[in-house]
């Protein structure tokens, strides 16, 4: 749980996730709620935390209930670097190991520059490639090990899983990216860089 103390009147206000789950309900209505035109106080740590993997613990146990990952997933803001869960009345700071989403499927229409990739996240929200939604690889500078990132909304990235990633890799192309010749995948007429061609094998 967390706990502050509001301003004026000494009291102490609890955040609890069934808490802020009925306050995610009140406030959303269809897809992901305005957080970002919110700005409650904030109500200190919450015992949860985001997997690598995309499975959320709340008290070092996995939430078991999909329909309510979902709906802590509507609410979740990216403030720097830490995250938060927001609703209009409390904000409170989580735990994420990676990113708050994973990519775990996409679905593909169209060819070559033209063609267009949408993604489908771990908490069954579409992602379409292109403006706004950039991919990015981030690589180990010791392994050369890729994380590939697809941009999910505001500042909020899913990390592409592997068997999606290697999908996503059967799509490449060589193709020209800031005057140097890159390995990568289009999507909606943006090309996304994922290896210099000269590190190709």
């Amino acid at each position: 749980m967390a706990t502050s103390e509001s301003a004026g009147n000494g009291e102490q206000k609890t955040a609890t996730a069934e808490g802020l789950a009925a306050a995610a309900r009140r406030a959303r209505k269809r897809g992901p709620a305005p957080v970002h035109l919110w700005d409650p106080p904030f109500c200190g740590d919450l015992d949860m935390r985001i997997a690598r993997d995309g499975t959320w613990y709340y008290l070092g146990t996995p939430i078991g209930r999909k329909e309510l990952v979902e709906l802590f997933s509507t609410i979740i803001r990216r403030d720097g670097d830490e995250y938060f869960l927001v609703t209009p009345v409390e904000k409170v700071r989580i735990r994420v190991d990676d990113a708050p989403f994973v990519a775990v499927d996409f679905d593909l229409a169209g060819t070559g520059k033209e063609q267009a990739i949408d993604f489908v996240t771990n908490v069954g929200e579409r992602v379409p490639a292109g403006p706004g939604h950039p991919i990015r690889v981030r690589h180990d500078p010791e392994t050369g090990e890729p994380s590939p990132y697809v941009r999910v909304r505001d500042n909020l990235d899913a990390l592409i899983d592997r068997k999606t990633f290697y999908r996503l890799v059967d799509l490449g192309t060589e193709d020209m990216h800031e005057d140097r010749k890159w390995f990568g995948v289009w999507s909606r007429g943006m090309f996304f860089p994922i290896l210099p061609a000269a590190e190709l094998d």
